[in-house]
């Protein structure tokens, strides 16, 4: 409800902008073949998903977190990943690249995240605004041009409040700037129902978690510098994407229960092998099909906020017909937690438990993810960022100057380099690429519960 209560506050804020701008608006055209929505990204083995956008995507941050949800909830499939962000960039700047860095990794999907650059951090502009319109359409156009879906994704949250508390007094800016925003997101969200395109909405959430806490605590802020969402907004972001276009799937559920007498096991994410079990010690060997979804320490402060793993992980055992006592659940010889007989009967997630060698396998992943995202695509897309300012400073050099044979060729001399920059951090994603594949396939794991070796502690007189 929530989300619905800001994706319709957001509506009505941009149509009071467009309004206030421009209070003769044209009657959009009627379509003539309504499409029915994208509701969900559906990634084969040797697909690709190309993440699109500006410095939000160039941190690396959102991205890599989706990236860890896949690794981890389909370890089976070789899906690739390409972050295409580019610190500053607007939508005609992503047009300039588009061959080189989206069409050329053929991809199935394409998030999209820009606005934030477009709007040109000011009061509603309608000039400004057009421009954006004609440059996303022309995007969204190439995207269907190579038969790969475009997810748009509204721009993220301009967060004024933080822009004050660093002593940022810039106005009209930090009081209509979020509110500009909105109206790029809802103008984007027709163009995806239009088109039958899948849709995430990345402000909404922001904003509704921005004032949940503010409500606790006044300087709250996931945007320290108003603009770049630090790793818990990106939490916040990624749990966006896996909402609105990405099929819910739970992890892993082991369920033990009384049958008529007997216990019995069942599964679901795996397959459960010789198994003993009686009213007082059971014992198993489970094979899963997945591993928990686990981020590396820096996402945790939101991963935690947001409940990431309770929502997409829920990693459960629960055993029933267990006499009253207290447990020790035990996975490989380790126990990893000790439960009363009736909240193992309840269910005991496993999710956030460290101790679980499941939670530590994937939490390799997460690391080696990040070492790959560190090391490797981010220096790549600073190699891209270099190349929008080379590009800008050879534009500024007219044909017919004199100069300009010179400046061309200095350019296509880095150009070179650059290219084989780009080729050499593209041999190291995929050698990264090539130990999480390795990293990432579950191994059956022996389960025991058995009566805690923990002394009952007496009650107090």
């Amino acid at each position: 409800m929530k989300r619905i209560l800001a994706t319709s506050l957001a509506t009505l804020i941009a149509g009071s902008i467009a309004f206030a701008a421009d209070n003769k608006p044209a009657a959009p055209a009627a379509p003539t073949d309504l499409k029915p929505f994208v509701d969900s990204i559906n990634l084969k083995d040797g697909d690709t998903l190309v993440f699109l956008g500006d410095s939000i995507t160039h941190q690396c941050l959102y991205t890599q977190y989706i990236e860890d949800y896949f690794y981890t909830r389909y370890p089976k499939l070789h899906i690739h990943f390409h972050n295409a962000g580019v610190g500053g960039d607007r939508a005609k700047d992503a047009l300039i690249r588009f061959d080189e860095d989206v069409a050329n990794y053929k991809p199935n999907y394409v998030t999209i995240l820009l606005g934030m650059n477009d709007g040109a951090y000011r009061d509603f502009d309608k000039a400004i605004f057009d421009t954006y319109q004609q440059d996303m359409t022309t995007l969204l156009d190439k995207i269907a041009g190579l038969g790969a879906t475009a997810i748009p994704m509204t721009p993220t949250m301009f967060d004024s409040r933080s822009k004050v508390m660093r002593g940022d007094k810039a106005e009209p800016r930090n009081t209509y700037y979020n509110g500009v925003l909105a109206l790029y997101g809802a103008w984007l969200h027709e163009q995806a129902q239009n088109r039958g395109l899948g849709f995430v909405d990345m402000w909404a959430p922001l904003n509704d978690l921005t004032i949940t806490q503010r409500k606790k605590v006044a300087n709250f802020t996931m945007i320290p510098d108003g603009v770049h969402p630090a790793p818990t907004g990106q939490v916040v972001m990624a749990m966006s994407i896996l909402e609105d276009i990405v099929p819910r799937s739970q992890c892993t559920q082991i369920m033990v229960d009384d049958k008529a007498g007997k216990l019995t096991p069942t599964a679901n994410g795996g397959k459960i092998t010789d198994f003993n079990g009686t009213d007082t010690n059971v014992s198993f060997t489970f094979a899963a099909d997945k591993l928990p979804w686990v981020l590396p320490a820096d996402a945790q402060e939101g991963y935690k906020m947001v409940h990431a793993g309770h929502h997409y992980s829920n990693e459960k055992v629960s055993v029933r017909g267990l006499k009253a006592g207290k447990y020790d659940l035990k996975i490989d010889g380790e126990t990893i937690g000790s439960y009363a007989a009736g909240q193992l009967a309840f269910g005991v997630e496993l999710e956030e438990n460290a101790k679980t060698p499941e939670y530590q396998q994937a939490l390799k992943v997460a690391t080696l993810n990040q070492q790959r995202n560190n090391e490797a695509y981010h220096p790549l897309r600073d190699q891209y960022s270099q190349l929008k300012g080379k590009r800008r400073d050879l534009a500024k050099v007219a044909e017919s100057d004199p100069q300009y044979a010179a400046k061309k060729a200095e350019f296509d001399k880095w150009y070179e380099g650059q290219k084989s920059k780009v080729a050499e951090l593209l041999g190291k994603a995929a050698d990264f690429e090539a130990q999480i594949y390795k990293a990432n396939q579950p191994v059956p794991h022996k389960y025991e519960i058995v009566p805690s070796a923990e002394p009952v502690k007496a009650a107090a007189r």
